[in-house]
């Protein structure tokens, strides 16, 4: 599996489409463990682009602070699953409690 992870001053961006860029996180669901961190830097801001490109990354989950119902719609059309909700915490601990079923979400940072 492959989560990405949007990324504010180097821990997670509590709002997906005002992200510095990607930590994609490669991970051993089964072994519950991280496998490799990519980091990319975000393509210029165009509403609707991000899902399109994660999914040419690879990415088959993201985990955000916050995500619009548009943009959850078109991670789903790509085949992307979204959790949203999670903590401004760096990319590891945020896998790494997802893994281990322990992630803590709160309400999504986003409303629009």
């Amino acid at each position: 599996m492959r989560i990405a992870i949007p990324l504010a001053n180097g821990r997670l961006s509590m709002h997906f489409g005002h992200c510095d860029g990607f930590a994609m996180m490669d991970v051993d669901t089964e072994g519950k463990r991280i496998l490799k961190r990519d980091d990319l830097d975000s393509p210029p801001h165009q509403p609707g682009l991000l899902p399109g490109w994660l999914a040419e990354q690879g990415a088959s989950m993201i985990i955000s602070g916050g995500m619009g119902s548009r943009a959850q719609e078109l991670f789903s059309k790509h085949g992307i699953g979204v959790i949203v909700g999670a903590p401004a915490d760096s990319p590891e601990a945020v896998v790494e409690a997802f893994l281990n079923g322990t992630l803590r979400l709160g309400g999504n940072a986003c409303d629009h």
